[in-house]
């Protein structure tokens, strides 16, 4: 199969904005808890009334300090409800929201800042104004410009967003509304910035009808999540990601309640924000399963958990199989096994999402589909979904009643996805951009024939579902001329305990090797179970021990493919690969070329 499409299920007035859906949702039942604020004592309430109010009285504040619809507002901040808060009230002012992640450079800050023509920067903190007011101080792209930095709390030195809202005391509510009004679902909602490995960022251009239309149509398309009776989820993904951003305006369409903390918090708050849905990236679902094994060990179950595992996916597995018509669901034997194993077991492991969570979903890099099957038999459901910067996130999904592990789903309503000759897939939709800000060049290489070319790798299947094999630009062809797709091989070998990170090379190779960082607190998991003495992570890369752990990793992943494919080395790292590293995206996705670059002398080992 070579094109799917889903039908639009919701249209909307091309004069509306996202705007809209607040004001609607706030006509409908303004007492509503749009949202919940962590306080010294628990989770505060926020009503679409009080959301509302706060959203215009900072909106007037821009206004007043001479924002023109259509100008270009910055947001540098960690995901909090003050970020939310913001993006509102430059909406609600005529402006676009230019997200900066918080994790940004002062020469990435530079860029974005004078690519995008920003006229004001809202800071979280002291240390974020003082890299930015040092960004423009040292600036000779932004010396002849005036950028105005408000600190993004109310009890901070002036300007802040109490000085800002008390400046806008003065704007009269007709003023504030021609502001509002102004943009349409053609306008430009926000410029996003891709966390490009090579050059600099280029802005994507999302309309208020991305955003709008995607939300309205998701809502009708997963009802199961967004639309059960309290619904609500907890967000810690970065909001200057574009995934985070659009499931927010879904959870808002919906009426669900969201909350807002830290990757760091995640586990704690979890437990008493208790989501009924959740937005989670593979590595959490990684380290749960991880943490989970290991206390079943310290606890002398560790054969117990196993067999408990095998039983998920088993069970899971069967359901998979008869969701495509290719067998009867679950045998009896291993329905009375799963019964047993969810008394003793899986409310356990329900209880680290919080205990509420039915329906997580997965997004942002590939999910093992091992992974997917355990917890989906642990009586955690997980949909997979695909999307990039440049789809306003999804364009596929899986949804409750059409589900295939190992999938993305089907394309999201209003969406067609093709897969070009040579594999590309290629995308045209609602949440399609409109382009890339100042580059015309870029934009003649991203579009074919109406479609946005991705340049990931897949297919589809008979019933629309889609698979993504890899990436364009990753995929190695060795010395041989044996093409390799790294992604599978990295997703298996990343499951095992050990392992933090697994990457891939091999391109004008004779063989294929992998580079593995490994995990430190795995590797205490690990040390401990195994009943071995404190091994400090330098000393790791060279134990015998470890390095046949590993080498069984590697071997439980060199089944899937053929021998020419196989990995024959690989190197241990006692480094990490992290976002201040300039190894992952802020959205925790690999570097490919930084760490290929960066590792370049480990590589040649590999080959010497």
């Amino acid at each position: 199969m070579r094109e799917a499409s889903t039908e639009l299920l919701v249209e909307l007035d091309a004069a509306s904005n996202v705007t809209d859906l607040l004001l609607e949702q706030q006509a409908a039942n303004p007492a509503h808890a749009l949202y919940r604020r962590k306080g010294p004592n628990g989770w505060i309430d926020v009503p679409a009334q009080k959301f509302l109010q706060d959203i215009t009285a900072l909106a007037k504040g821009l206004i007043a300090g001479g924002l023109e619809p259509g100008d270009t507002v910055a947001v540098m901040s960690a995901t909090s409800y003050e970020w939310t808060l913001v993006d509102f009230a430059i909406w609600f002012a005529g402006g676009v929201t230019v997200p900066i992640y918080e994790t940004s450079s002062a020469g990435q800050v530079e860029w974005i800042l004078h690519d995008a023509a920003v006229r004001r920067v809202f800071a979280e903190d002291r240390a974020k104004v003082k890299l930015v007011t040092g960004v423009l101080a040292g600036s000779e792209l932004l010396r002849d410009r005036l950028i105005n930095v408000v600190r993004m709390d109310f009890e901070a030195d002036a300007p802040d967003l109490a000085s800002l809202a008390a400046a806008g005391t003065g704007v009269t509510e007709a003023e504030l509304e021609r502001h509002r009004s102004r943009a349409g679902l053609d306008d430009v909602a926000s410029l996003v910035y891709t966390s490009g490995t090579t050059g600099n960022p280029k802005g994507c251009e999302i309309t208020h009808g991305n955003f709008a239309l995607v939300a309205r149509n998701i809502v009708a398309f997963l009802p199961e999540l967004l639309l059960q009776d309290q619904a609500r989820t907890l967000m810690f993904l970065p909001l200057a990601h574009v995934l985070a951003r659009a499931v927010q305006i879904v959870c808002l369409t919906a009426g669900a309640t969201l909350g807002h903390t830290g990757a760091a918090q995640l586990l704690d708050d979890l437990k008493s924000f208790r989501p009924t849905f959740l937005l989670v990236v593979p590595r959490i679902f990684e380290k749960v399963r991880a943490t989970a094994a290991h206390t079943a060990a310290v606890g002398g179950k560790a054969r117990l958990f196993s067999t408990a595992s095998a039983t998920a996916i088993e069970y899971s597995q069967a359901e998979d199989k008869r969701s495509r018509g290719e067998g009867s669901g679950p045998g009896l034997l291993c329905r009375i096994r799963h019964a047993v194993f969810d008394r003793l077991l899986y409310q356990r492991l329900r209880q680290a999402f919080g205990g509420d969570v039915g329906y997580t979903v997965s997004g942002a890099s590939a999910l093992a589909p091992e992974e997917a099957h355990f917890f989906r038999g642990a009586g955690i459901a997980v949909l997979e979904g695909y999307g990039l910067t440049e789809t306003t996130a999804p364009c596929t999904a899986n949804t409750p009643s059409r589900t295939r592990v190992g999938s993305v789903g089907i394309p999201i309503p209003g969406t067609t996805v093709r897969v070009a000759g040579d594999g590309e897939i290629l995308v045209k939709g609602i949440g399609v951009f409109r382009g890339y800000h100042n580059n015309q060049a870029a934009n003649a290489e991203a579009f074919v024939d109406g479609f946005f070319r991705t340049g990931d790798l897949g297919n589809l299947d008979p019933q629309g579902f889609l698979t993504i094999t890899g990436r364009k630009k990753d995929l190695l062809v060795t010395a041989g001329g044996k093409n390799v797709a790294p992604g599978p091989l990295e997703e298996r070998i990343r499951a095992h305990q050990l392992v933090a990170h697994a990457v891939v090379v091999g391109d004008g190779k004779p063989f294929v090797s992998v580079l593995v960082s490994l995990d430190p607190e795995g590797l205490d998991n690990w040390r401990s179970e195994q009943g071995l003495p404190a091994l400090a992570l330098r000393d790791a890369v060279t134990d015998p021990q470890v390095a046949a752990a590993v080498q069984e990793a590697v071997d439980h992943a060199n089944q899937l493919v053929s021998k020419a494919e196989s990995i024959r080395k690989f190197i241990l790292l006692d480094a990490q690969f992290t976002v201040e590293s300039g190894h992952l995206t802020p959205s925790l996705k690999l570097k490919r070329a930084a760490v290929v670059q960066d590792y370049g002398t480990e590589i040649s080992k590999l080959y010497s």
